[in-house]
């Protein structure tokens, strides 16, 4: 008997980042649209929220937020910018909006949540888990993948710290060449998207990355910059592995996984 390659694969991913001095932090499946959206400087009106892109929670429908200060700064945040010297989204935030439950379509919220109470720096996190987004299955996407987040927080660092970061990991990890290129998310700037090299399919992204905001940071009181980065683990394993279609990570092809060598 052995362990299934992908968990093999996990806990390789797991074993560097402990190497690198990263701690290990978890978040719970079902998140309110705060820690996933709202803290994350992630306006209301925004179309990832909406049904098709964030599994919404029937029942119960809404959760607790249990920092009552925290809520009160994101809410100037968005409408004003608050202390940050951005004019905030200008909007009207609404805390009701900010307490429905959806399954969390990222582990970045798990990053903001650490932040929250690891306030102190130097700051090396890392969460590997699950995440939930409404998808047509296909062979780059699935409705349910694992995904790799972390953060770096420190005085003096900056996105070039973050590159090299994405690329001895990449090595790491086994994979080739790395390449970059701008991007834009809500919380991070300056963003950017990473790519790897598929044997078979080219060049895919695999990492979105940048430098947390002052509209999310100020806020959780953090004055000094953090680098952040969520990495799509299944299309990783995919690179390594020359495989074409993410759903043969779940086959139950017993000839296949049998086949497979230990250790990936």
């Amino acid at each position: 008997g052995k362990k299934h390659i992908f968990v093999e694969f996990l806990e390789e991913a797991k074993r560097i980042l402990l190497e690198m001095g990263f701690e290990e932090y978890s978040g719970p499946y079902v998140e309110t649209e705060f820690w996933n959206f709202d803290a994350l400087f992630q306006p209301q009106d925004h179309p990832s929220r909406e049904i098709h892109d964030s599994y919404i929670v029937k029942n119960p429908s809404s959760g607790w937020i249990e920092f009552p200060d925290l809520v009160e700064k994101v809410r100037r945040v968005h409408e004003d910018g608050w202390i940050t010297g951005s004019r905030g989204w200008r909007y009207k935030w609404d805390r009701a909006v900010s307490e429905r439950l959806v399954l969390r379509t990222q582990t970045t919220a798990v990053s903001v949540r650490y932040l929250s109470t690891h306030k102190e720096p130097p700051i090396k996190m890392f969460c590997i888990s699950n995440v939930f987004r409404p998808d047509v299955l296909d062979a780059k996407h699935s409705m349910e993948f694992v995904q790799l987040d972390g953060i770096i927080g420190d005085g003096g660092i900056n996105l070039r710290h973050l590159l090299g970061f994405l690329e001895e990991f990449s090595r790491a990890i086994g994979l080739g060449g790395v390449k970059f290129k701008p991007s834009y998310f809500p919380f991070t700037e300056p963003s950017v998207e990473s790519f790897a090299k598929h044997p078979k399919m080219g060049w895919i992204e695999f990492a979105g990355a940048g430098m947390f905001r002052p509209e999310l940071l100020r806020p959780l009181g953090i004055r000094y910059p953090v680098l952040a980065w969520g990495i799509g683990l299944s299309r990783l394993i995919m690179m390594k592995l020359g495989l074409e279609d993410i759903r043969d990570l779940f086959k139950n092809d017993l000839a296949w996984l049998a086949s497979r060598p230990i250790g990936v």
